[in-house]
């Protein structure tokens, strides 16, 4: 190996760009290639303020340009395709690359199986589906919208609630503010009798309350069937909606069937406690493309790829010298659920499961967490 080794990044998400940093911050050497289909970072997190105009896609859309020129990586513009079967090179559709380390960031799927699935339309796709919810929620002048999230039934954990509690809230306080909360309905939906439930007992009691505080109509605990243009059927009966707002439970990166990496359950890359992926040296995965140990209400969100990217830095750093791994991503959720004008903070790691309650400085911190975590981009 040279010694000045090729460590190739996959993805161009949180998980990846905390890789990069934590790289640089450590070795100055090393000759760092992010590999995504294009130079730029979409903040997910602010899509749930789109539909209200509280932002628009381009204060969420930004050039990576002058965060790779910083960090003197190269960027190649290109889709995963595959990995050879020793992880050493990556296939491509623009070409094979080749690497002495690998940091797979790319993130994962939705599941997009339920018939009728293109009647519903999914936040977390990007800006395109948000600006789309935000046309159609201001057209409309009035009727019902119908809000839900599912599950992957092999891997429970790969779901993302907290952007549509987000969303259902802020679209009600956003309705309010508009005069046509009285002429639309708000439905919320899912196959879990007490949804949200990994984010502790009580954050479910929390959020039910608030539901039922803003008057929002909850459909819980039916298998999700089919949608369609007249709503959502589900084994307990119909939802009239004449919108329907829905995230799919997640999977892995398609490519990964082309490959001989370990697989979850769930359809996820595997990792063990260290980030590794088993039975490939020098390889590791961060972020929603994996599957990692821990308890069952381990989180598919930004700070716990955050955790994943540092932790499996560390142990690549470490297997290039030499050493054994030592670091492990600690287990945390944090997330404060959003309602336009305030906030609810929910946190959880091993000992405790925390609610506090709806307050007009969580909202005012959760934007200036995004002007913090944006400003690396835009400076």
């Amino acid at each position: 190996m040279s010694a000045f080794p090729h460590i190739v990044i996959l993805g161009a998400g949180f998980a990846a760009l905390t890789a990069v940093r934590e790289l640089r911050k450590h070795t100055l050497l090393a000759r760092i290639t992010l590999v995504a289909p294009k130079a730029e970072f979409i903040y997910l997190p602010s899509l749930i303020w789109i539909p209200s105009g509280l932002r628009q896609g381009s204060d969420l859309t930004l050039s990576l340009d002058r965060f790779i020129k910083d960090h003197d990586v190269e960027f190649v513009a290109g889709r995963v395709t595959g990995l050879s079967e020793d992880g050493r090179s990556v296939f491509t559709d623009a070409g094979t690359i080749a690497n002495d380390a690998l940091i797979i960031a790319t993130g994962g799927r939705f599941i997009k199986k339920l018939p009728g699935i293109e009647h519903a339309i999914t936040l977390c796709e990007g800006v395109a589906a948000a600006e789309a919810i935000r046309d159609r929620v201001d057209a409309m002048p009035s009727g019902r919208i119908a809000l839900g999230f599912g599950g992957n039934p092999d891997e429970p954990s790969a779901m993302r609630g907290g952007p549509m509690f987000e969303l259902l809230f802020g679209l009600d306080t956003h309705l309010r503010q508009l005069g046509k909360r009285d002429r639309i309905e708000l439905t919320f939906f899912n196959a879990a009798a007490e949804p949200g439930k990994r984010l502790g007992e009580k954050a479910v009691t929390g959020l039910l309350a608030e539901m039922a505080k803003r008057r929002i109509d909850t459909h819980l605990g039916h298998k999700l069937l089919s949608f369609s243009e007249q709503g959502v059927d589900t084994a307990g009966g119909h939802v009239n909606a004449d919108l329907i707002l829905f995230m799919p439970g997640l999977t892995g990166p398609d490519w990964l069937a082309q490959t001989a990496l370990p697989k979850s359950p769930g359809g996820f890359i595997q990792a063990d406690e260290y980030c590794r992926v088993p039975g490939f040296d020098r390889v590791y995965v961060a972020g929603d493309a994996g599957s990692f140990p821990g308890p069952d209400w381990l989180p598919k969100q930004a700070h716990m790829a955050d955790l994943q990217a540092q932790a499996a830095v560390a142990n690549l750093l470490g297997a290039l010298d030499g050493r054994e791994p030592a670091a492990k991503p600690r287990p945390e959720l944090i997330c404060i659920v959003d309602t336009l004008d305030k906030g609810i903070l929910v946190y959880r790691d091993s000992k405790r499961a925390l609610l506090f309650p709806s307050l007009r400085l969580l909202h005012w911190a959760k934007r200036l967490f995004e002007r913090h975590y944006l400003k690396v981009f835009r400076d």
